[in-house]
């Protein structure tokens, strides 16, 4: 080889070593002096920009909708009663219906009051010279509730896990009678990882709602609770922490600046006990709170959790409802009295109730106006400083092409009534492409119908790239960080679930993760298992939109987490 060809060979050979070098040194000292978190952050960037770099995205012309200035109809939200299934049906003409919480009248070890009606049923009593027996409904307490109150639907009888509920009936204007203040006893309480617990103590001395509280304002202590507009033990861990702040006033200046300090570092509301208990078995809560009779048939809690009461008694109390007749009244205190034999007391200890029978309710019960306007203070609060920026990501394919579609349209816009109007909101549609319908903007009247106006023009048809759209959710709202660094970022995805095209769940998980975004997945006509698989990555929570209470579950889901 000629001279001239070796010293060319050996030049490229030169260069290509020198770029290597300056390529790799420029890498290492970009990231000098950085934390892993930093340049993983920054990692995930790049790995963002690629993905949304090769998918079509278009954006669509913003047009005005005509908005809904009424306020939540609870009641229009509400299906058909007959959504709650009967856990006991009456044999007798001459009965009552009670609505009963769902820790005592479902099945296994959460069936008793089902079992125990049964029986009553099976006694052959006679009340007032006829043959009674009980219709059982099994409903959540919180449900419930909101039936009544409506009064969409009122029963004969009310037995919701404590007596918070049947102040809020009572103070909504219904007839209540209390008829047993207990049924059956149990007890709400934190459970708390033991290493963690330990350390408490060795702080504080003892562990108690107030050092607990104290231990989350200062940063101290992960912790989660659930829904206090839906969960007994979740409303009744919210009165209890504001009675520590003040507890002569707990909607007072005091009390509230207390919680806000509180709510600013609680990493997590679940919107169901499953959702905040997925959360803990992934490390990512210290503590959250729960039912002793729940506590106590789950094995892996037991062995690796203590469990401290807290705040109101959960003892199933029983209350009769509106102008009953004197015979369907007498039906529900024979009731009462049958249940309270020692046989079926005996009975409910198997079950995990009636234990810590020492705790006393360190919390007086609540006035039912009280109650609500805690509700308010926490729908209010529980953001803290931080506003939510979510982007709605919705599935218009061409396999939601007609009811799936109208029933997404009717969530999105009755759903859209909870979202608050100090949050940020955006929206994105997608088939085989995705576009923009709705840039992120603060939830004003403007961006409402907007947002009315964009939900109403979506039309179905094409493949389904739901990973592509995450992507451009995603993109979204790291655009909408580095505007307002102060904003939570949340994604609900809206759809049947089976993506045909584009990127797949393994292409963005370890994106979603590094990023942390909850996806909020609502499925309809669908594939829930793999809606649930997103929703699972980040510990949100999944719904089944194939249901008449979609709506409602929306409005609650909203409701938690905008």
């Amino acid at each position: 080889m000629p001279k001239a060809g070796k010293f060319l060979i050996l030049s490229i050979i030169v260069l290509a070593v020198v770029f290597g070098l300056v390529y790799y040194g420029v890498n290492l000292t970009t990231n000098l002096g950085k934390s892993k978190a930093q340049v993983s952050s920054e990692d995930a960037g790049k790995r963002l920009g690629k993905l949304y770099a090769d998918i079509s995205v278009s954006a669509v012309e913003p047009v005005k909708g005509q908005i809904d200035l009424d306020p939540v109809d609870v009641a229009s939200s509400l299906p058909d009663i007959s959504k709650f299934p009967i856990a006991v049906d009456n044999t007798t003409d001459s009965f009552v219906e009670i609505f009963s919480s769902t820790e005592k009248s479902g099945t296994g070890v959460d069936g008793w009051l089902a079992e125990v009606g049964k029986e009553f049923n099976k006694a052959n009593l006679t009340v007032d010279g006829k043959p009674a027996s009980v219709k059982i409904r099994n409903i959540a307490s919180g449900t419930a509730t909101d039936y009544i109150k409506s009064g969409k639907y009122i029963p004969d009888a009310f037995t919701p896990s404590n007596e918070l509920w049947g102040e809020m009936v009572k103070a909504s204007g219904v007839k209540t009678e209390l008829v047993a203040k207990r049924l059956v006893g149990n007890v709400p309480g934190i459970v708390i990882a033991k290493a963690k617990y330990d350390a408490l103590v060795d702080k504080y001395g003892s562990v108690n709602v107030k050092t607990v509280t104290d231990a989350i304002a200062a940063n101290e202590f992960s912790m989660g609770y659930t829904d206090p507009f839906a969960s007994s033990t979740g409303l009744n861990f919210l009165v209890t922490a504001l009675n520590t702040f003040d507890s002569s006033n707990i909607l007072g200046d005091k009390a509230v600046q207390g919680f806000e300090k509180f709510q600013a570092n609680v990493p997590f509301i679940a919107s169901t006990t499953i959702q905040m208990r997925d959360a803990a078995k992934s490390g990512m809560l210290d503590g959250f709170v729960l039912e002793y009779q729940t506590y106590v048939n789950a094995a892996d809690l037991k062995s690796g959790y203590v469990f401290t009461p807290f705040g109101v008694r959960h003892d199933s109390p029983l209350y009769a409802l509106g102008d009953l007749p004197q015979g369907k009244l007498n039906i529900v205190k024979k009731f009462a009295e049958f249940v309270s034999q020692e046989k079926y007391q005996k009975q409910a200890e198997k079950n995990g109730f009636n234990q810590l029978e020492d705790y006393k309710s360190e919390l007086a019960v609540v006035d039912g106006g009280l109650l609500s306007s805690a509700q308010k203070l926490w729908k209010e609060k529980k953001n803290g400083s931080k506003p939510i920026a979510a982007v709605f990501v919705t599935d218009v394919s061409g396999s939601m092409d007609g009811e799936p579609l109208n029933r997404l349209k009717e969530s999105l816009l009755k759903g859209q009534k909870y979202l608050g109007r100090d949050n940020k909101i955006g929206l994105v549609s997608y088939s085989s492409d995705v576009a923009i319908n709705l840039p992120i903007a603060k939830y004003d009247t403007i961006q409402q119908s907007m947002f009315v106006g964009a939900v109403n023009s979506l039309q179905a048809g094409g493949g389904t790239a739901t990973f592509d759209a995450i992507v451009v959710a995603l993109k979204m709202l790291e655009d909408e960080l580095q505007t307002d660094s102060n904003v939570k970022p949340v994604i609900f995805v809206l759809s049947d679930g089976e993506t045909n095209e584009g990127y797949s769940l393994n292409d963005i998980k370890g994106l979603v993760e590094n990023y942390k975004v909850p996806i909020y997945t609502i499925g309809y006509n669908a594939n829930i298992k793999a809606l649930q698989s997103i929703s699972s990555i980040n510990e949100a929570a999944s719904i089944n939109a194939d249901t008449d209470d979609v709506v409602y579950k929306i409005g609650n889901l909203f409701n938690v987490q905008m």
